[in-house]
């Protein structure tokens, strides 16, 4: 790993998910791997870790599990004030939590599909939310130390059917709009913070088609090699941000830093 990032403060919203989950593995895993038996841990990392019902089983010294329900703005809000309270910042904070599909909906097809409350539902993951977050998390990062160079880092993950310019097959609307609002936001914000919380990466992210539940029913389409564990998507995603600098906020870049058009 990048020594980097070491010494820093880690958010990643979504740790139950496949890249949540990968994510947080491998920065705790650094963390062990930096260790010699009986010295103290130098790297520093220190990782906070949302859960949306049931607390995961996987611990580790320097992990803390937080609930936080993504469509509850005060459940947001507890969780910035509990890592306000425990360590009074953070460096990075990572949203890996996305809605593709229910146990009672599907991406549409066809507009004759359109319904309602899954678009909204869709709306409310996939868009509100990251600026929900950023919004009661802003205090934390502006407290954090960075410069132009090791910049604080705000990612999301998006999706690349959420570029309008590479649309070239239609279909899952409410998928595909509200990755598109989340890529508006996001610039939006990048454009904000350059003016008052200055030296945060914003950044959007491609993780590549990843070996998920998010994926799962829609693996059949995908040629063979490009269907990435989470362990690699997250280590390529890690990688990509490590190098990112202040003036590269507002991006929108996929899993090998490639830039994806809006």
């Amino acid at each position: 790993m990048n020594n980097d990032m070491n010494n820093k403060i880690y958010l990643i919203i979504g740790g139950t998910g496949g890249i949540g989950q990968a994510m947080i593995k491998q920065l705790v895993q650094e963390t062990a791997a930096d260790q010699t038996d009986r010295q103290v841990d130098k790297s520093g990392i220190t990782v906070f870790a949302t859960y949306h019902r049931n607390e995961p089983n996987f611990e580790a010294e320097n992990l803390h599990w937080l609930p936080m329900n993504i469509s509850d703005e005060d459940s947001i809000k507890k969780a910035a004030d509990t890592i306000k309270q425990t360590v009074g910042h953070v460096d990075w904070v990572i949203n890996c939590v996305g809605l593709l599909h229910t146990k009672s909906a599907q991406p549409e097809k066809a507009l004759r599909q359109i319904e309602t409350e899954f678009f909204l539902h869709n709306m409310q993951i996939n868009a509100l939310a990251s600026l929900l977050i950023a919004k009661h998390i802003k205090p934390l990062l502006a407290k954090a130390e960075r410069s132009a160079e090791h910049p604080g880092i705000f990612a999301t993950i998006s999706a690349r059917v959420g570029s309008i310019t590479d649309n070239q097959l239609g279909g899952w609307y409410s998928y595909r709009m509200s990755k598109a609002a989340l890529n508006m936001g996001m610039k939006n914000l990048s454009i904000e913070w350059g003016r008052s919380l200055k030296e945060v990466c914003v950044v959007v992210m491609q993780p590549g088609t990843v070996n998920t539940q998010l994926s799962a029913p829609f693996q059949g389409n995908v040629a063979e090699g490009h269907l990435f564990s989470p362990a690699y998507s997250a280590e390529c995603l890690l990688e990509v941000l490590s190098g990112m600098t202040a003036a590269q906020s507002g991006s929108f870049v996929d899993w090998a830093g490639e830039s994806i058009p809006w």
